[in-house]
């Protein structure tokens, strides 16, 4: 037996000389994984024996007592890896995670820390992400991706209202009863980060008749929600609104206001407004000024009068904005209905105060106007603002509808057969071929449209004129009454 001892340990001697020195795992680290290898394992050797896949396991002798299994191999350290590769040739195997914020959770399993974000000489985590090797699928787009919790930004919207206000048990509210005074607010809606330009997401419900038999549940992280509404004095909503003009920058000084159209309710026009807002990447004041309409399809001749009682307090409102809020710039978005009682007010202001009126531009969207009725309006708000400018569609249903139920008379927003409303001081745009279908609708082309929103936007940041030089697609059409633009054709 002893002769077979020696002969044992012999045996394991020249086992061991034949593979090397075992190496110190305490002070060398393991070279790294190639690119597109699973990480290596960190469990540990589970045999005391095992050194690798190719290593020589010597029979056990009985004597003498084996030595204790070594500690197990630390995961390869990333730092390390981009000391070893520091002109990029080869690339990690590892993708950093964000470091986490003060009393954040910690990373979720699997995942490493980048090296600015651990202690100098600590352990690195016992695992990393794996790297899917080349010609794996790609991971989702941001665009698509969920969003993690708190993924939103935060919208004001300074807002007048001349509807009454309705009971709620969660915020304060307005419904579609007239209120017969002004009343002024400011909104805070939150955006989702994984918003996609230019829609107002919101939750998923079904409705028949305005009843609404299923909503799924609003989610900060997904849809557009009130964070909060609260009613505040002129000079409180003055000083808000001078605070965020100090800080704007991109348009500096610069407020808009929105006024919305027929089948709108008071939630739908602030998220509107904060929609434009935010895709405009707008840092200077919005306002929205929310009239009393009935926010059914079926409230068309409700909306009709509500707007038109609205007057007084929209001017009350926009006068306001122009002279007390210090905007050295402000510009009105008009849009359906809503042209009604802007148009009137600006006319109104036209005559009253020509010299006290700092209006940037005019947009006039989709306005569902008599066609001789705006004429007359748009030869009296001349020189009012820098520029007035015209969206006209010939495939809005609510304008057609509009058209057939005022005897047949085309709408200053409609496109008829003989072309778009051409008048000297206005820039008409035919944005039928850019329309996009809302709700059926297609009544809200003019936000839900990229190209249109890229038009806006070098409009009131730069007041660009003609179109053509701010939006170089747009096709130039002459006719007797003067030029128009529109977009092409390809394009529907």
């Amino acid at each position: 037996m002893r002769r077979v001892g020696v002969l044992a340990l012999c045996l394991a001697a020249l086992a061991l000389a034949s593979c090397g020195e075992a190496p110190d795992r305490s002070e060398t680290t393991p070279e790294p994984p190639a690119v597109g290898s699973p990480p290596p394992d960190v469990s540990g050797a589970p045999d005391s024996g095992t050194f690798g896949d190719k290593d020589i396991v010597a029979e056990p002798a009985p004597e003498p007592t084996p030595a204790p299994p070594p500690p197990p191999s630390p995961a390869p350290d990333y730092h390390q890896r981009q000391q070893i590769d520091p002109d990029g040739s080869r690339r990690p195997s590892f993708r950093t995670a964000p470091p986490p914020s003060a009393g954040a959770a910690p990373p979720p399993a699997g995942r490493i820390a980048p090296p600015a974000a651990r202690v100098p000489g600590a352990p690195p985590p016992a695992a990393a992400e794996y790297q899917p090797p080349a010609g794996a699928a790609p991971p989702p787009p941001p665009e698509v991706a969920a969003a993690a919790v708190g993924e939103w930004d935060v919208v004001p919207v300074y807002y007048g209202t001349d509807r009454a206000e309705r009971s709620t048990k969660d915020r304060l509210d307005y419904g579609s009863d007239r209120g017969r005074r002004l009343e002024l607010g400011r909104a805070l809606v939150t955006v989702p980060k994984a918003h996609r330009e230019p829609l107002i997401e919101r939750p998923w419900a079904i409705r028949v008749f305005n009843i609404t038999l299923y909503e799924e549940a609003e989610d900060p992280n997904r849809h557009f929600t009130m964070q909060e509404v609260k009613a505040l004095s002129e000079d409180e909503l003055l000083a808000l609104v001078r605070e965020r003009l100090a800080a704007s920058k991109r348009y500096k000084d610069h407020a808009f206001i929105f006024v919305h159209g027929y089948n709108t309710s008071f939630d739908y026009a602030i998220y509107r407004t904060a929609q434009i807002a935010y895709d405009l990447k707008f840092d200077g004041a919005p306002f929205a000024y929310s009239w009393p309409s009935g926010g059914g399809i079926a409230s068309y001749t409700y909306d009709r009068e509500s707007s038109g009682q609205a007057e007084p307090y929209l001017r009350e409102f926009m006068e306001m904005v122009i002279n007390k809020t210090g905007a050295k710039s402000v510009s009105v978005i008009a849009h359906s209905m809503g042209n009604q009682p802007t148009l009137q007010v600006l006319r109104e202001l036209r005559r009253s105060k020509p010299d006290d009126v700092r209006i940037s531009q005019v947009i006039l969207a989709a306005p569902d106007v008599d066609r001789d009725n705006f004429e007359n309006i748009a030869r009296e708000i001349k020189g009012l603002a820098s520029g007035v400018t015209l969206y006209a569609a010939g495939n809005d249903r609510a304008l057609i509808v509009s058209r057939n139920f005022y005897g047949g008379i085309p709408r200053a927003g409609d496109v008829p057969l003989t072309g778009p409303l051409v008048l000297p001081g206005i820039d008409t745009i035919d944005v039928t071929a850019a329309s996009m279908d809302s709700l059926g609708l297609n009544h809200s082309g003019y936000a839900e449209n990229n190209d249109l929103l890229d038009d806006i936007a070098a409009l009131i940041e730069r007041g660009i004129r003609p179109p053509k030089l701010r939006t170089p697609q747009l096709e130039e059409v002459t006719t007797e009454r003067g030029a128009y633009w529109r977009y092409p054709a390809a394009r529907r």
